[in-house]
Order: C-alpha cells, then sequence, then structure tokens
C-alpha cells in the first residue's frame, strides 16, 4: 500500500512540474525582456524553453511508468504460473 502511495507523489507531481517550468520560463524570459528592452521576445523564448523542459519531464516520467507496469505485470504473470503449475503437481 505504501509503495501506491509513493507512484501517486511521484506521477501527481508531473503536472505541476510541467506548469512551474513554463511559467519560470515565462518570468525569467520577462524579467529579461526588461533588463535588455527586447519584448516579447525573450519571454516566448523563456515559455517555450521551460515547457519543452516541463514535457521532457513529462515524457522521462511516462516511460518510467511504462517499465514499472512492464515489470508489475511481468511479476503477476510468474506469480499465477507458480500458482497454476503448483496445483498441477498435486
Amino acid at each position: 500500500m505504501q509503495h501506491d502511495w509513493n507512484k501517486f507523489g511521484i506521477y501527481g507531481t508531473v503536472g505541476l512540474e510541467l506548469a512551474l517550468s513554463a511559467l519560470l520560463g515565462l518570468f525569467g524570459g520577462q524579467w529579461l525582456d526588461k533588463r535588455l528592452g527586447t519584448s516579447p521576445w525573450l519571454s516566448l523564448v523563456g515559455l517555450g524553453l521551460g515547457s519543452a523542459a516541463g514535457f521532457r519531464a513529462l515524457i522521462r516520467t511516462s516511460n518510467q511508468a511504462r517499465r514499472e507496469l512492464k515489470q508489475d505485470v511481468a511479476r503477476q504473470m510468474q506469480e499465477r504460473r507458480k500458482y497454476h503449475d503448483r496445483g498441477k503437481t498435486k
């Protein structure tokens, strides 16, 4: 049960990480625009880079979830085989 809550914590923060990455990029770009007078170009670049970083984290977490799911399914199949094989030998 504790393992499930850990997964929920890891996967539940993906949306937050995506939003914060985009906002951090946007605000960083706005700050640079004010200092350099390049409005709105660095804001757009910052938003794009922040969004890309957030989507990269999303893809990485998705791949991790897929690997864990495959491992869980393989483990369940192995346990079922052991159970069925044990019943055949009796």
